[in-house]
């Protein structure tokens, strides 16, 4: 599937006690570049809502001046929901430091209820990809 990619400067505002990336911060971070997958490849923003959060998981501190690149893909499509794997990594060292999956509903906007969606998953593009595929299996909402 398609990768999407947003960024961000970590500024003061965004630093925790310890003078590093807020993990608060990184969620919402983490939900806004998900959340721009699943809603891209569904095709109506209006029709998607995450379902939860799976794994966000830290692999190094990301300090003040750094500029994230977050990296979103679809990863499983089940007949409603769609698992998203997101990255974020230094836009400069291109070393990872943060990982998570999320899961993403498509809902009728009028009634609120869950709704199939027309999203289903190509081949992966590369071993990269395909481990993201294998690693969502866990990670799945119910």
């Amino acid at each position: 599937m398609k990768g999407y990619e947003t960024f961000h400067l970590v500024k003061s505002e965004d630093l925790n006690h310890h003078g590093t990336l807020f993990a608060a911060r990184a969620a919402a971070w983490l939900v806004e570049a998900g959340f721009a997958a699943a809603a891209c490849e569904h095709g109506n923003a209006d029709e998607v809502v995450l379902r939860c959060i799976q794994n966000m998981s830290y692999s190094k501190p990301v300090q003040k001046g750094t500029v994230v690149k977050l990296i979103s893909r679809v990863v499983h499509a089940g007949n409603t929901s769609l698992t998203v794997a997101v990255t974020a990594e230094d836009a400069i060292t291109e070393e990872l430091a943060i990982e998570g999956y999320l899961t993403f509903v498509t809902i009728n906007k009028d009634t609120g209820k869950k709704q199939s969606h027309a999203v289903s998953l190509d081949e992966a593009a590369d071993e990269k990809e395909e481990q993201l595929r294998r690693k969502a299996q866990k990670y799945c909402c119910p």
